[in-house]
């Protein structure tokens, strides 16, 4: 082949998103067998052996899954509860009534960027999906109108402020001070914040109406038609549990020896399993049993939610799955090289190496984690204030967000949980990450010029 491999590597990458694209949209095939059928074209395209196409296949659902599928399902359940005992609605019309129909968007953003601090991505979208659902049902809104700010909130913090993981990785990778880090994070994640959020999710409700899931809103209308709605305290706390449990699991590992019995049950109940399967066990009691709702009553509606789930782990999983073979195909050390030989100016390295390998291989973490890798040894060669490399470390995050698609399991997940086609969430969720992206490189690149 005359091609050089790099460049064909690319090309199969492309190729292999366009074709996904097409099977999905205009084939209407199903996007667990599309994404499968896709991820074994791209292997044998770029040379890999029958045995190690299914080894990596299998590695990509595996490590997605053995978290997510805990999460998902023990999250759906607390979700589902929640929502049929009538809380969710009580948190809607509180968030409501509070901020009003104009102003409750800007809440769900901020909301979105503080519970990210402790918990992953996908367990937030978990947690605060049924209040989506709730305020789409009760303001006959586009459901973007919330969902878009709300989760975009949670992405900036996810990658640009530490605590959050994706920008505790970087930061540990590049050895940025977390100090520096957070305050260039918080300068640039919120403005980034509300233009992807709030003022493009308004943007875009207005173009793509989306209703809430017929059978979200069915199953809250049929529960709560005659029934209290618990107390907005009560609420709150039960949601507020399972981030105070991860916060105080994270400040133990940190601040108690081994050994040592408080560290050993916080670690315990501070794992994003064990703290939703607290919190889904008590929603059952004071939200269920305790509310007049039998046991079978009970078990019926945690069973009825794990429907939905096991379509949206699988889904996430094959998107995982895709992921992964790319990685695999080396299409990220490609590109990180490729940028590396420009001699481009640090800030906009550091942005374009972590947004290039973000939209050919999907994953944030492993966009974080590379463009940190390729930054590492030239700081070193040539070092760069503590400010400065906090700056970078954030522009990497902001890269790391760049449009979100179908190679990308946060794609499906967003799509799967708030009810779209896969247009719809290209026209939204894809478009809103980019203009988040670009945004946060804007701010950041002026900031660089100061320091």
């Amino acid at each position: 082949m005359d091609v050089p491999n790099s460049v064909w590597v690319i090309i199969v990458a492309a190729l292999a998103i366009v074709l996904l694209i097409f099977l999905v949209l205009r084939l209407k095939m199903n996007e667990v067998i599309a994404l499968l059928l896709v991820s074994i074209l791209v292997g044998i395209g770029v040379g890999m052996s029958p045995a190690k196409i299914y080894e990596v296949m299998e590695e990509g659902m595996g490590s997605t899954l053995g978290f997510l599928a805990i999460v998902i399902g023990v999250g759906a359940m607390f979700g589902e509860v929640l929502k049929v005992s009538g809380g969710a609605e009580r948190l809607s019309l509180t968030l409501f009534q509070k901020f009003g129909e104009s102003k409750v968007n800007w809440s769900l953003g901020f909301v979105g960027m503080i519970v990210a601090i402790p918990i992953f991505f996908e367990v937030a979208i978990v947690i605060f999906a049924p209040i989506v659902h709730s305020l789409t049902q009760n303001t006959k809104k586009s459901i973007l109108y919330f969902c878009v700010p709300l989760v975009i909130g949670i992405a900036v913090t996810f990658s640009m402020i530490p605590p959050a993981s994706g920008a505790l990785a970087g930061a540990a990778v590049l050895g940025a001070d977390l100090g520096w880090m957070i305050l260039f994070g918080l300068l640039v994640g919120i403005p980034t914040m509300i233009i992807g959020g709030p003022i493009f999710g308004s943007f875009i409700a207005k173009k793509v109406q989306v209703e809430a899931p017929m059978r979200e809103i069915a199953a809250t209308a049929e529960e709560n038609d005659h029934k209290e709605l618990p107390s907005f305290i009560n609420v709150v706390w039960l949601i507020l549990l399972p981030l105070l449990l991860m916060v105080s699991k994270t400040i133990a590992e940190n601040t108690l020896g081994e050994g040592n019995l408080v560290r050993e049950i916080l670690t315990v109940i501070g794992h994003p399993f064990g703290a939703l399967l607290i919190v889904a066990l008590l929603t059952m009691h004071f939200f269920g049993t305790k509310r007049g709702y039998s046991r079978e009553d009970v078990r019926q509606v945690t069973t009825k939610a794990l429907e939905p789930a096991g379509l949206i782990i699988l889904i996430t999983g094959a998107g995982a799955v895709f992921g992964e073979v790319l990685v695999s195909s080396g299409i990220s050390d490609i590109i990180a090289a490729a940028i590396a030989e420009s001699n481009l100016p640090l800030v906009l390295f550091a942005f374009l190496t972590a947004a290039l390998i973000r939209i050919a291989q999907g994953s944030g973490t492993v966009a974080i984690l590379t463009a940190s890798s390729l930054i590492l040894p030239i700081v070193e060669k040539n070092p760069v204030s503590e400010p400065m490399l906090a700056l970078i470390a954030v522009t990497i995050g902001c890269g790391a967000l760049m449009t979100s698609h179908v190679n990308d399991s946060s794609f499906w997940l967003f799509k799967r949980f708030f009810g779209l086609t896969e247009l719809e969430t290209l026209k939204s969720w894809t478009i809103a990450t980019g203009i988040t992206s670009i945004t946060g490189f804007a701010i950041c690149l002026t900031v660089s010029m100061f320091l």
